[in-house]
Parts: C-alpha cells; sequence; structure tokens
C-alpha cells in the first residue's frame, strides 16, 4: 500500500514539499545544537526542562487519544466509528514519532538513548516511559497497517488482531500515565507533587487529543472524497466536551486545594503563572488567555445546538487546543520550575533556534500522519465507503439521499 503515497494531485505533492523544506531548513538549527550543545537553548541549570520536553508532554496525550474512537467501537460496536478508528491508529503513530523525536532532541547527544537499552533500570520511570512509548507505536503499526490492509483484500480481520487492538487501549492510558510520573515523582517541585496529576494528564489528553484528530479528518474531509458519518462527528464531539468539563475541573480542584491550604509552596506556581512574582510576569497573559479560551471553548460545545453546528465546530476546537496547549505545553512546565528552591525566579523562555528544532520535529510528525493518512483515504476511497454525496452527507449516514444512493 505504500505506493499509494507517491500518487496524488499536486496540491499533495506541495504540501509534501513543504514540510521537507522545512524539515531540512529547520534540520540546520539543530546541527547548529548538536555542535554548539544544549546551551543554545533557553534552559539553565534550574530550569533542566524546556519547550521541547513539554511539546513531549502535550504529544503524549495526542498518542492516546486514539483511544476514544478505538475504544467505543471494539468494547461498545459503535459502527460510526468503523471508518474513523484507522485515523486514530494512524495519528497516534505521528503522534509517537513527534513525542520520541522532542525526547532526541532535549538529550543533547542522540547516542545516548543507547544508555537506556544498554543499561536498564527498571526502577527508574524513564524507563518505563521508553517502554510504553515504543509499545505504543509498535501496536498502533501492527493493529493499523493490518486492518487497513485486510479491509482493502476485502477479508475479515485475523483472529489475533483483536488482542493486540485491546492490549493498545490499555496501552494508551499507560503512556500518559507513565508520563504524569515523571512530574509528580519530584518531591522538590510542588506543582506537580500531587497525586491528581496523571488524572490531569488523562483528561487534557482526551480533550485536546480527540479535537486535534477531528481537526485533522475535517480537513481530509476538505482535500479528499472521504467523508465521516455526521453521527460520528456529533459523539465524537460531545466526547471532547466532556473530557474538556473534566479537565477544567480537575484543575479548579489543583487551584482549590493550594489556596484553601494557605501552603505557600503550593500556592507559589499559581501565583506566579496568573499573577507574576518579583517582578516576572511573562508567562501572565499567556495564562489568563487560556482561562478566557477554556470558557469560551465550553461555552460553544456544551449547548448541542451550538456544538452541532458544522460550520461552527472546527472554531470551537481550535479555541480548545489552544487553551490545552498554555495550560499542558507551556504553564505546567515552567510554572513546575517556579519559584525555585530558593523562593526565586528563574525565568525562561524558548530561544529562536529551540523553536526551529522544534519546527522540524513536528513538520516530521506532519509528514508521516499525511503519508499514512493519504494510504488510508486512498483505501476507503477503493472500497467505495464514506463516499460524499450530492446532499452533504456520506454513505454511512441516514438521510434520504444516503439510502437512495
Amino acid at each position: 500500500m505504500l505506493e499509494r503515497a507517491l500518487k496524488g494531485s499536486p496540491r499533495y505533492y506541495g504540501w509534501i514539499g513543504l514540510l521537507l523544506v522545512i524539515i531540512a531548513g529547520c534540520g540546520t538549527a539543530y546541527i547548529y545544537q548538536l555542535l554548539t550543545g544544549l546551551k543554545i537553548t533557553g534552559m539553565s541549570r534550574d530550569v533542566s526542562w524546556g519547550f521541547y520536553i513539554a511539546q513531549f508532554t502535550y504529544l503524549v496525550g495526542l498518542a492516546a487519544s486514539g483511544v476514544m474512537i478505538v475504544l467505543p467501537y471494539y468494547f461498545h460496536h459503535y459502527k460510526k466509528f468503523k471508518h474513523m478508528v484507522i485515523f486514530g491508529e494512524f495519528m497516534a503513530i505521528g503522534a509517537v514519532v513527534m513525542c520520541l523525536g522532542f525526547i532526541v532532541v532535549d538529550i543533547g547527544q542522540p547516542q545516548r538513548m543507547l544508555n537506556v537499552l544498554l543499561n536498564p533500570t527498571p526502577n527508574s520511570i524513564l524507563f518505563w516511559d521508553m517502554v510504553v512509548l515504543n509499545g505504543y507505536l509498535l501496536l498502533n503499526i501492527v493493529a493499523g497497517w493490518v486492518s487497513l490492509e485486510t479491509d482493502r483484500l476485502r477479508l475479515p480481520h485475523p483472529g489475533w488482531l483483536k488482542p493486540v487492538v485491546y492490549t493498545s487501549i490499555i496501552w494508551a492510558f499507560s503512556i500518559h500515565t507513565v508520563t504524569a510520573f515523571l512530574y509528580q515523582g519530584l518531591p522538590g517541585r510542588h506543582y506537580w507533587l500531587t497525586a491528581i496529576l496523571a488524572a490531569r494528564f488523562l483528561a487534557s489528553a482526551f480533550c485536546s487529543g480527540p479535537a486535534i484528530l477531528l481537526l485533522v479528518m475535517l480537513l481530509t474531509e476538505k482535500v479528499t472524497s472521504f467523508k465521516m458519518p455526521k453521527d460520528g462527528i456529533r459523539t465524537l464531539a460531545k466526547i471532547i466536551t466532556y473530557a474538556m468539563c473534566v479537565n477544567i475541573f480537575f484543575f479548579l480542584l489543583e487551584v482549590f486545594t493550594a489556596f484553601y491550604s494557605n501552603i505557600p509552596g503550593h500556592m507559589g506556581s499559581i501565583v506566579y503563572l496568573f499573577v507574576g512574582e518579583h517582578g516576572h510576569s511573562e508567562l501572565v497573559p499567556w495564562m489568563w488567555s487560556f482561562a478566557a479560551m477554556a470558557v469560551l471553548s465550553l461555552a460553544l460545545l456544551v449547548p448541542p445546538a451550538l456544538r452541532d453546528n458544522h460550520k461552527l465546530l472546527p472554531y470551537s476546537l481550535a479555541i480548545l487546543v489552544a487553551a490545552t496547549w498554555i495550560d499542558k505545553g507551556l504553564g505546567l512546565l515552567i510554572g513546575g520550575f517556579n519559584p525555585n528552591v530558593y523562593e526565586g525566579i528563574s525565568p525562561y523562555w524558548p530561544t529562536g533556534p529551540e523553536l526551529l528544532i522544534s519546527l522540524m520535529v513536528y513538520a516530521t510528525g506532519a509528514l508521516v500522519v499525511t503519508i499514512l493518512f493519504k494510504i488510508a483515504t486512498d483505501v476507503k476511497a477503493e472500497l467505495g465507503v464514506s463516499q460524499k454525496l450530492p446532499c452533504g452527507c456520506s454513505t454511512d449516514d441516514h438521510c434520504d439521499c444516503a439510502k437512495a444512493a
């Protein structure tokens, strides 16, 4: 099926070419980092994790998001997700590739990755994070490719595939839980030292991840003949809304616990993020933007009339993604390092080379997702499923023109 990735419209080739140019151009910044060292980043002794790890944390949630489609289809036999499952699995592959890419660029020298394999340390959370990430990548490659290939050949899925999919569902929860353990296992960081952090990670993953997936699939509809069932879109949007409500609730629980207990260590990070401290207020506009966009996204998603408006839905999802990225891909990490152990502030902001290298990793993930989605949509088109009809519905919908088709 790989040959399908080599055939496409001029627009498809133009997009692939743009991604390759970005990867090559921004790759020069990575070469500069390899030659010069991590001093070109904004990281320091007090802020030893930076933009790279923040993006890794956010993208683990995107990788886990596929389970929100896979689980209803396989566990509850929700048929509306039948033709959407493969896109969830392929999105997970691209997300894990980006996660691994951000880890590679963060450790400075790539050969250091071999230390995890040459000197395995089972009592280290980092060791288990490596296991779950690579295991989840392998599970999704096998499950996604085999299911798509058997569908293309119009054959039933092999019996061994279902246990693999069930394992991947459990694995999806584990990858974000273990990532949360990396943070909440550090006793000197009060903002992260909370038992609910893993639950917060999962809640944010199950709203932001499916939101990104749905946005990409809506874009796929625009440029291909594939069309998602409207009932499937409505159900996924409802799942995103519920998860976002839980995500905000968990965040407010943290705020209440910090300020009701009046423990300075727990209050310090939240005060720094939303008010500023010791003259440092770099993140204050960002965090209040997060709060405003979180409220706005819920205002647009909670009412069914607005949530089911397919013209408004992409904007609602984009606002939600922006809000969760600020909270989890920026504020969570920087807020965890500040105030530092001396009750001072160690300001951090990503440098230009840091942002260019991050763009390289994102472009690599986009390239992987583009190729996989191209293959999937071509196979779906060949099978004649989920095609656009003149009325705007798909062959999986229950409208009159779909029934006639």
